[in-house]
């Protein structure tokens, strides 16, 4: 499994381009779907699967009574697909985990969570084509028949009008399989996410398991640094990649507003004991990024300026300071009011004066 660590948003939208060219349609449109999480060690999860416990007895009696009592909400008449989507689409624990097309709106979903803005992100970029070729036959001919490249709600229910049926076809192929399934345009979110599903057969396989053990070379996951986050998050933002486009409606304009006037440049910093004379706390504004680095003035307690210094976060996913030579502990969000003399220093950035401050070499 191919894994790679940038530093900066042009090696991000290097990796994420890269092998896009179709030499069948002889057009830049790659085989892959990519799905973004906004913190790395995550792993490839579905929303049933984070029930715990015997969540696979249990996956039967939650469709069946979604079906049962939002019968008057939906008009997905007697399509268990159908049925399905509009379950995942609305929150309801299923196998199905979420994708999209779009290699910019995976980036936003690596960043858009700024209670994982101290955590390295991850883009996770799959060739579906490649994953169809593995499929039993008899899937295999319904893309073939369609001349499809991935599935959709239609289709599958062709091949199998439960789940429990769709396991019975998988198991007698003998093999652990995934597929790629397209939802109907249910509303503008789907439609504005780019968005697709994978489904797997049992219901506790993990697809990121099914790629380490005998599929590595489909998949490669593409890890956004937490100190290229602020990079990565501000220029999607001028790209308009934001909450209003992913959620349309007044929800997705409060999510946006709430993570936009948030002061992510505005950092907690703690240092090992003994690395400072006085407290090992401090509060840091981060001056500028550059290839991962950020350069941060910090300030006291009190709000006196103190020195200024390099933080990066490591392969290992660990902050480190790179002028005082240990490792940090990094929340790039500080409780509490801010001091007069930390505001006194962001006005004159703001203003474009340059800051009263002390450095150490």
């Amino acid at each position: 499994m191919d894994r790679v660590r940038i530093r900066n948003w042009n090696e991000l939208n290097d990796r994420l381009f890269e092998d896009t060219w179709y030499r069948p349609h002889g057009r830049f449109r790659g085989p892959f779907v990519f799905r973004g999480m906004s913190n790395a060690s995550w792993e490839l999860q579905t929303s049933l699967m984070r029930l715990a416990g015997q969540f696979e007895k249990v996956e039967g009696s939650l469709l069946r009574n979604f079906q049962k009592y939002g019968h008057t909400k939906t008009g997905s008449g007697d399509s268990f697909w159908h049925w399905l989507v509009v379950a995942q689409h609305h929150g309801l624990p299923t196998r199905l985990l979420d994708w999209t097309y779009s290699p910019h709106i995976a980036a936003h979903f690596a960043t858009e969570d700024i209670d994982q803005f101290h955590h390295d992100g991850v883009i996770w970029a799959v060739d579906m084509i490649g994953v169809h070729d593995r499929l039993p036959d008899n899937l295999s001919k319904l893309l073939r028949d369609e001349h499809a490249f991935v599935f959709t709600t239609a289709m599958l229910d062709s091949f199998a009008k439960s789940l429990g049926t769709f396991d019975d076809r998988f198991s007698k192929a003998r093999v652990a399989g995934a597929l790629f399934l397209e939802p109907p345009a249910l509303d503008d979110r789907i439609v504005n996410q780019a968005a697709l599903h994978s489904i797997m057969s049992p219901s506790n396989s993990r697809l990121d398991r099914w790629f380490a053990e005998g599929a590595p070379e489909l998949c490669r996951r593409i890890v956004i640094p937490a100190s290229v986050k602020l990079e990565i998050r501000d220029k999607l933002d001028m790209m308009n990649i934001t909450e209003r486009l992913i959620y349309p409606g007044l929800d997705g304009l409060s999510k946006w507003l709430k993570r936009y006037y948030s002061p992510l440049n505005i950092a907690e910093i703690v240092y090992p004991a003994g690395v400072l004379k006085d407290e090992a706390r401090r509060v840091a504004v981060v001056l500028e990024v550059r290839d991962g680095v950020l350069e941060i003035q910090l300030f006291r307690g009190d709000g006196t300026p103190d020195f200024q210094s390099k933080i990066h976060s490591r392969e290992d996913g660990a902050w480190y300071d790179m002028e005082m030579k240990c490792p940090v502990t990094v929340r790039l969000r500080t409780p509490g009011e801010l001091t007069e003399g930390l505001l006194t220093f962001l006005r004159e950035l703001k203003s474009g004066q340059e800051p009263g401050v002390r450095v150490i070499v």
